[in-house]
């Protein structure tokens, strides 16, 4: 018996402005599955198999677009294919492979301030004696920004600076900015997975000063950019005094950043740093001396600086790229090379530099290569 024609009708039915390219699988697999379905054509559509993923994610993705998240994996090697499935494909193929390489997408990632929240019930009972510090600080607060809000208020207020007025300051320009939660909500995520110290988001939360220094930054960055220089600089300087921390309220920052002690930072008007920056303690970026305009670093994703490092000059540092502690950079550092020395010389050398196949403010390795590169190491 042939197999109803009604079938391939029914799948345009349940299907609508679906690709071609899928009616051509699917109308060349109906056939043989009706042998096994019955002749049922309600079944023939539902159970007919789709295209490979990987196939049409082949021959329709954009490969420029996905450069920096095929390399930003951090279980991958740069020397295996990790392309992702493009958004696209989301709303033409639904099945269970594509929910399942889907499960780095931001959906799915665990919510820090429910987290918080949870976290933050369990601490208080370990320790009956902070309870009504963490009502304060999480439990009686209704969203992620109040309770950001009240503890930079509270930590950074003075004696003529009332922390209710620091709160009226960053709550208005938190919950205008929504921007700045998302992330606020990657730096909770890059402080929990990067730092080892750190055993929770809330912990992270609440005493991780480089942490609510970036965050404090952030608002900073707002207001700077929107003509507010004065109170911009006034929060520069209390995050100064507070944490130890010296970052010019015109700086821009990405987001998944993890300031890693953070004492002694110092970052410059002009400067940028990317997305899933780490940075340690002591670290520099800064100018080259008097010169005007656009005079300091910037920073590609994924890098990684070590503890007391200077980086002078409007220079770049390529993406993914490794700065030894102590080391004092002044020229362009290539993406996933590793740069290290006063001054900083590439581990291989300038000609055939070794190339980096992790992201190391993933791994923050700070040690690998160096060894072999230098006799001083033991």
């Amino acid at each position: 018996m042939k197999a109803p024609v009604v079938a391939p009708f029914l799948c345009k039915a349940l299907y609508p402005r679906r690709n071609p390219f899928f009616f051509t699988l699917a109308s060349s697999s109906i056939y043989s599955l009706s042998k096994h379905l019955h002749y049922n054509p309600l079944a023939t559509c539902v159970d007919t198999p789709r295209a490979e993923p990987s196939q049409i994610c082949r021959d329709q993705s954009d490969d420029h677009v996905y450069k920096y998240v095929t390399y930003c994996r951090p279980s991958f090697s740069d020397h295996v294919s990790g392309l992702p499935f493009s958004k696209n494909h989301m709303k033409t193929i639904h099945t269970d492979s594509v929910v399942e390489d889907l499960h780095h997408e931001n959906e799915n990632k665990e919510d820090p301030w429910l987290k918080m929240q949870e976290d933050s019930r369990l601490d208080a009972d370990r320790e009956p004696v902070l309870s009504s510090y963490y009502y304060t600080s999480i439990l009686s607060q209704k969203t992620l920004e109040r309770a950001l809000a009240n503890h930079l208020a509270i930590k950074l207020s003075n004696s003529s600076l009332p922390s209710s007025t620091l709160f009226d300051i960053f709550i208005g320009a938190l919950e205008e900015n929504q921007d700045i939660i998302g992330a606020v909500k990657e730096d909770l995520r890059a402080v929990k997975e990067r730092d080892p110290a750190c055993i929770s988001y809330v912990h992270g939360f609440l005493n991780f000063k480089g942490f609510l220094a970036c965050q404090a930054h952030r608002i900073a960055h707002k207001l700077w950019a929107q003509g507010r220089n004065v109170l911009a600089l006034l929060i520069q300087n209390r995050v100064s005094d507070a944490f130890a921390v010296d970052i010019h309220p015109g700086a821009r920052i990405g987001q998944g950043i993890l300031l890693d002690h953070a004492t002694g930072l110092v970052v410059g008007e002009t400067a940028v740093i990317g997305n899933n920056v780490s940075i340690l303690h002591n670290v520099t970026l800064g100018g080259t001396g008097k010169a005007c305009g656009d005079r300091h670093p910037k920073i590609g994703d994924g890098v990684l600086i070590g503890a007391g490092t200077c980086i002078l000059g409007n220079i770049r540092i390529g993406e993914g790229a490794k700065i030894g502690a102590c080391s004092v950079v002044l020229k362009d550092v290539p993406p996933r090379t590793t740069a290290v020395g006063n001054p900083a010389k590439l581990v291989g050398g300038t000609q055939n530099p070794i190339k980096l196949d992790k992201i190391p403010s993933f791994t923050m390795d700070h040690t690998s290569h160096i060894a072999e590169w230098s006799d001083y190491v033991v």
